[in-house]
């Protein structure tokens, strides 16, 4: 059986998934990296990250389905950029096809306001939310996303603004990509609508075992 790998966001850990997974029929086989864990001591960087994300992802034998959200989305989209023939699937959940620098300018103004404690529910700590942070403002894959040629899923929650022009753009420029906006769901779809997203999932995968 294909290993999935699910990847989550910036604000969130592994165990964001956890819900998810066990709500699915097609639960076996299915990996959680934790991306401050992969990084390995290393300082926060995105391409770091990126780094540690393709050495995870060498270790696994044959094809992967991917499925990523908000971040997690954009280390799987580069990944199947870069290995187009180790992966079998992507799903790309509220994942933005460039950093929106305005918006991102702005989230950066209000987590300094953060207290600490405030990121212990998160990937990386203050310090490193804002290195990794600071090392993707010119993320733009535009020019590269006609390239992705398997099977892609498009979600992204209703309440989703700032990503639903993202997942417009993507379905509408990968190949053979298929659109599903959730409803009543905001960005972390994992989360707040995890029986959606596992049936979801569970149907994609059936077609594409």
């Amino acid at each position: 059986m294909t290993p999935k790998i699910l990847i989550h966001g910036s604000g969130h850990k592994a165990a964001s998934w956890k819900e998810t997974i066990s709500s699915m029929a097609c639960s076996k086989n299915i990996l959680c990296p934790d991306l401050s864990s992969i990084l390995d001591g290393k300082e926060a960087s995105y391409e770091n990250l990126y780094s540690a994300f393709v050495k995870y992802c060498s270790q696994i034998d044959g094809q992967i389905h991917l499925c990523g959200l908000s971040l997690g989305g954009i280390l799987a989209l580069n990944y199947a950029l870069d290995f187009p023939q180790k992966v079998k699937t992507l799903v790309l959940i509220g994942t933005p096809h460039k950093v929106p620098k305005a918006a991102f300018c702005l989230q950066n103004v209000i987590f300094r306001f953060f207290p600490k404690s405030m990121f212990e529910t998160m990937a990386f700590d203050k310090k490193d939310t804002f290195a990794l942070g600071n090392s993707m403002k010119s993320l733009d894959f535009s020019g590269r996303i006609n390239h992705i040629a398997c099977p892609t899923l498009i979600l992204c929650g209703e309440k989703d603004k700032a990503n639903r022009k993202s997942a417009d753009y993507l379905s509408q420029n990968i190949k053979h990509a298929e659109l599903n906006i959730i409803e009543n769901t905001g960005h972390v779809v994992n989360e707040e609508s995890p029986k959606a997203l596992a049936k979801i999932l569970d149907e994609y995968y059936r077609k594409n075992p």
